[in-house]
């Protein structure tokens, strides 16, 4: 079970407007990830509004994709925070993009049920870190992401995109 603590996406960016996690979009979804008791999982919770299920009873692939995506975005940041001894939130920021995002589906994940995604570092936390992230349905795993997060300079990322 999640810590009742403020969560990653609130200390580090409060003014976040990602679709997923972000606390400033009014349409998104405002994943809230935080540290698990155990010191090296981070959890979250969500539950699936009916809008998101791919057939009768069972949640949409994409949004199991994204919740993934985000969350585990967040635990490389927050190892990234940790290695270098400081609290989220505390500058400089450490911001860190999508480098490969891998989803493997397990058994189908039921509509109307808590989905708890619990994530960890596999390995180096550098430039590029590796977090598996599990999925589960009340009790039962139904996803596993295995994804590389880049640490990046936003303001640099977004000029590029841009051709600035």
């Amino acid at each position: 079970m999640p810590h009742t603590e403020t969560s990653l996406q609130d200390l580090a960016a409060p003014e976040g407007v990602c679709y997923g996690c972000g606390g400033r979009n009014p349409h998104g979804l405002h994943v809230k990830s935080v540290w698990h008791e155990d010191g090296v999982h981070v959890v979250a919770e969500h539950i699936p509004e009916a809008k998101y299920c791919g057939w009768p009873d069972l949640v949409y692939g994409g949004l199991i994709a994204m919740l993934v995506d985000c969350h585990s975005n967040w635990t490389a940041m927050a190892y990234h925070y940790r290695a270098q001894q400081r609290e989220p939130g505390s500058q400089p920021r450490v911001d860190c993009v999508t480098g490969n995002l891998g989803i493997k589906f397990i058994k189908p994940t039921p509509m109307g049920v808590t989905l708890t995604l619990r994530a960890k570092v596999e390995g180096e936390v550098g430039r590029k870190t590796r977090v598996v992230c599990e999925v589960f349905a009340g009790e039962v795993l139904t996803a596993i992401g295995d994804s590389t997060f880049v640490r990046v300079d936003t303001g640099q990322l977004a000029d590029a995109a841009h051709g600035r």
